[in-house]
């Protein structure tokens, strides 16, 4: 009986080592995770350090109507989670840029200064490198406060903005306490695939399914790689940037046509876990941010989507991209 029970432990604990190696296996660079589309990179020099910035660059599957589109990921994403929204544009005959911002997905991970300014201008940059002179803007989450950006600094090179729950709908540094990025970098640490997926769980989707957890074998995959450390730093520099640099004060400026497509059951707050839950349920009310925030912006059109979360795009795809292609 002992035996047997013996047998039984290793083969668990094989089992588990398995998974825990079939997760390790995730560079922080992302270099074995499959991208839906040929992945390329455009040279960086920054603050004395040469980095490369990962992009996909999708052709039109139909007719090419001389358009084109950039997707700005999410802070806790990279270009991996566009799929169906590429396809969707490329079915109508866009040319589809989707670049992996520095300090994410597949692009290097840098100790360096990070801002929406320095990110808005290498953006540009990989425009401009690759001869486009107009796009439409799509941003989601983090990349909704960096498309913002994008088309204050270059209202020229925007010809819509599309902002798909983005986050900066508040100015989170007055309300949610300060921590310094040192402080969030031992945060970071702390994170696992486990507590990722409770995180995605009660705070991006209103009902989970087994289709998301690719998103948390990426993001938790990372956990486990030796390389982790310079992911969490640079996670914690980044949770900086989106603290410090508000553009919440900034939408009165936009001078592009602009489109927000908000999913009402979104509650997301930067640094949620230092509010109390009566703090909590002050803010992060994307039902009633998303309508202050279009009547900020000048003629901004306002799609609202029961039922959904943060990522409508994943959560409600088709109404999404139904919505996405009807505004444009």
């Amino acid at each position: 009986m002992k035996k047997y029970f013996f047998l039984i432990a290793i083969s668990l604990f094989v089992i588990t080592s398995l998974r825990a190696q079939k997760i390790d296996t995730l560079s922080i660079t992302l270099e074995n995770v499959k991208y839906p589309y040929p992945v390329k990179f455009l040279p960086i020099s920054i603050e004395g350090q040469d980095i490369k910035m990962a992009y996909m660059d999708v052709a039109p599957s139909k007719a090419a109507n001389g358009k084109t589109a950039i997707l700005f990921h999410g802070k806790n994403f990279g270009g991996y989670y566009w799929t169906n929204v590429i396809k969707a544009l490329t079915d109508i005959g866009y040319r589809v840029i989707v670049p992996d911002q520095i300090g994410f997905g597949k692009s290097s991970k840098p100790y360096i200064h990070y801002s929406f300014h320095q990110m808005a201008a290498w953006n540009k940059k990989l425009l401009d490198t690759l001869g486009i002179q107009k796009t439409v803007v799509l941003g989601h989450s983090m990349g909704g406060m960096l498309a913002t950006r994008f088309a204050l600094l270059y209202p020229d090179k925007t010809e819509k903005l599309l902002l798909e729950n983005p986050i900066g709908l508040e100015d989170y540094k007055t309300f949610v306490p300060y921590v310094n990025t040192a402080q969030q970098y031992q945060t970071e640490l702390k994170s696992s695939a486990e507590s990722i997926r409770k995180y995605y769980q009660s705070s991006y989707f209103t009902l989970w399914k087994p289709e998301y957890e690719y998103l948390v074998s990426i993001a938790g995959g990372v956990t486990f790689s030796a390389d982790y450390p310079r992911w969490a730093k640079v996670a914690a520099m980044t949770f900086t940037m989106i603290y410090e640099q508000p553009v919440v004060y900034e939408f009165q400026n936009l001078k592009v046509p602009t489109v927000l497509f908000i999913g009402k059951e979104d509650k997301t707050i930067v640094g949620k876990g230092l509010l109390t839950p009566d703090q909590q349920v002050l803010h992060g009310q994307y039902k009633f941010l998303g309508k202050q925030t279009a009547a900020k912006i000048p003629g901004a059109k306002l799609i609202e989507f029961e039922a959904c979360g943060h990522i409508p795009h994943i959560e409600i795809p088709t109404e999404f991209l139904v919505a996405l292609t009807g505004s444009l």
